[in-house]
């Protein structure tokens, strides 16, 4: 009985754990608001549909327009960069989310992209064109 009854506690232990929230398990979900590596934006990830997707919510570089002038869309230049669409159609779960699209609005250039979140809580933004591939680090933003 008592073996019966150590294994239906560490069952349900198993299957309530992930509903608990831990601030460890927090910090390594893509979900949430990240810093650029250059300090420049705060980009808000979240679900859009059956993908993920990140916005940038706020812009923190002084110097940077208000509107996406780069926009390879003539018709979108107008648009204000906060609320533009920077990260698009990645699917994954967890920790690793794949083929999806990076836009840079500085360039005005969007890129093949993937996401992962590092064992230090940092988030891996991969961006290619063709076969090279560069890698920025984006950190938790502060609260």
């Amino acid at each position: 009985m008592k073996a019966r009854t150590t294994c239906f506690i560490a069952f349900w232990a198993a299957v309530m754990m992930p509903l608990v929230p831990s601030s460890a398990a927090s910090t390594h979900t893509i979900f949430g608001a990240w810093q650029t590596d250059d300090g420049a934006a705060i980009i808000r990830i979240d679900l859009c549909g059956s993908t993920l997707c990140g916005k940038i919510e706020r812009v923190l570089d002084p110097k940077a327009p208000a509107n996406d002038i780069n926009n390879p869309d003539p018709s979108k230049r107008s648009h204000p960069l906060i609320g533009t669409i920077i990260l698009s159609d990645f699917a994954g779960s967890g920790t690793v989310w794949k083929n999806g699209s990076a836009y840079d609005p500085k360039a005005g250039r969007s890129y093949r992209s993937s996401l992962t979140i590092q064992g230090d809580g940092k988030l891996k933004v991969t961006g290619c064109v063709l076969f090279v591939c560069r890698s920025r680090y984006w950190i938790r933003a502060e609260r």
